[in-house]
């Protein structure tokens, strides 16, 4: 097996077998993103817009998209008959994560069974970051399949991550 480096990052994550490729799971991968790619959103992310909104606080503009996805959500919870998110099998936690892996904290996975998730991010905004990925043993996974921008997420959390363990070291370094 390859070598991965891997930094401690415990978050909840629900997942379920992939069988067949379900079609239900691709639509809702997509959907997710659909949600965090919002024309509000993605108004807010042209370069036209950004050059224009320089003088304006960003923080507040990033407030008030959050507050206009958040009624969105609210009002497809109060129109459809249909939960936002497919319930999903299983949930667990992991325990670390990788450029491109997951560590589960415990044997759930079946060695080669490839599977979709959702793994809560506790980034700003927080969100659920949609994946599929294969399992390599019982406790790791390789993510085979995930969204450009959640990539660049996923590694910015990775990296926080391991500035915090680095930080960890050094005080222990210091305390000896």
């Amino acid at each position: 097996m390859e070598d991965i480096r891997f930094v401690p990052a415990f978050l909840k994550i629900a997942y379920e077998p992939n069988l067949l490729d379900n079609p239900a799971f691709m639509q809702e991968y997509y959907t997710l993103l659909q949600l965090n790619d919002d024309p509000l959103g993605a108004w807010l992310k042209s370069s036209k817009i950004r050059k224009e909104s320089e003088q304006s606080d960003q923080v507040l503009l990033t407030l008030l998209v959050e507050l206009h996805r958040k009624i969105d959500k609210l009002t497809h919870l109060a129109t459809h008959a249909e939960p936002l998110h497919i319930p999903l099998a299983s949930e667990g936690n992991l325990k670390a994560i990788g450029h491109g892996y997951i560590e589960f904290e415990s044997d759930v996975l079946q060695p080669k069974e490839r599977y979709y998730a959702r793994i809560d991010m506790p980034t700003f905004p927080k969100r659920q970051m949609p994946l599929f990925f294969e399992a390599i043993n019982a406790t790791i996974g390789k993510i085979v399949m995930m969204h450009e921008d959640d990539e660049k997420d996923w590694s910015a959390y990775m990296v926080a991550c391991e500035r915090v363990m680095i930080r960890q070291m050094k005080g222990n370094l210091n305390e000896y």
